[in-house]
């Protein structure tokens, strides 16, 4: 089926338009993208050059997709947006390409649902079915991992790691690494314990909760050194990949990740 394309809208000989796409009045599709089968683009959306994105994408209204970093470094060089399948990204969010010192790519993988007035910064890496909340940014080099969740009104640092099923609350800055499975919440974000909810949506055990909640425990609350809190967790839960995940996580990140406060007893 071919693509339905407004008469008003704005579509550059120089784009690739895949198959059963539907582009709305007034959209603008600038040269060298690449749009795949099935997507949507409505009225009054920007897809900015050098961005390519897979199959079955919905991008609402007014959405900003593919523009040029906000970075002073950034000099016009050539860069890219990658965008996968099925993903949502809704009214006024903005996506930006990367840069030459990050890599020249900013990455989001499947599935992902980008809410109103979300930011994701150049050079940022989103895994798969991420959910960024209203008003949600990233700022550059960024990495959030499958299945992360990002409430609304909240910014994260430059530079920072999010890791998968990691679950941030909203208002809440997030200035070090959030490891995988874990909560952080609170307007100066410290870590609250696992991220049960999300968890169990996944189909974790209650014994890879529970095991979870004690190496927490182990690494953030007991005063234990970290160096052999997180040695004591990676030898009795070293048949748990969750924790192996994210004793490993938290071992390799080179900014550090956040403290601790009152543990959720959800």
């Amino acid at each position: 089926m071919s693509a339905f394309i407004h008469p008003s809208a704005f579509v550059d000989p120089g784009a690739e338009i895949g198959a059963d796409v539907t582009i709305g009045p007034c959209a603008l599709i600038e040269k060298n993208v690449i749009i795949g089968d099935g997507c949507r683009i409505d009225a009054f959306a920007s897809i900015k050059e050098y961005t390519k994105m897979g199959r079955g994408n919905v991008v609402h209204s007014y959405a900003m997709v593919g523009n040029v970093p906000q970075d002073l470094k950034f000099r016009g060089e050539e860069s890219r947006l990658e965008i996968g399948d099925n993903n949502v990204i809704r009214e006024f969010a903005t996506l930006h390409r990367g840069t030459e010192g990050g890599g020249g790519l900013t990455r989001i993988g499947n599935e992902n649902l980008l809410m109103s007035y979300t930011h994701v910064a150049h050079d940022c890496k989103i895994g798969d079915k991420v959910i960024m909340s209203n008003n949600a940014t990233l700022a550059g080099h960024v990495t959030v991992g499958d299945g992360a969740i990002i409430g609304g009104l909240s910014p994260v640092h430059q530079f920072c790691r999010i890791g998968n099923h990691a679950f941030v609350g909203g208002l809440s800055g997030i200035r070090l690494d959030v490891p995988p499975y874990l909560m952080a919440a609170h307007p100066q974000a410290r870590l609250i314990g696992p991220n049960v909810v999300g968890l169990r949506r996944m189909g974790a055990s209650s014994s890879t909760v529970a095991a979870l909640r004690a190496a927490f425990r182990l690494i953030f609350l007991s005063g234990t050194v970290r160096a052999d809190a997180l040695a004591m967790a990676e030898a009795e839960y070293a048949h748990l990949p969750e924790v192996s995940e994210m004793v490993k996580f938290i071992k390799e990140s080179p900014r550090g990740v956040l403290a601790a406060g009152k543990e959720d007893d959800e």
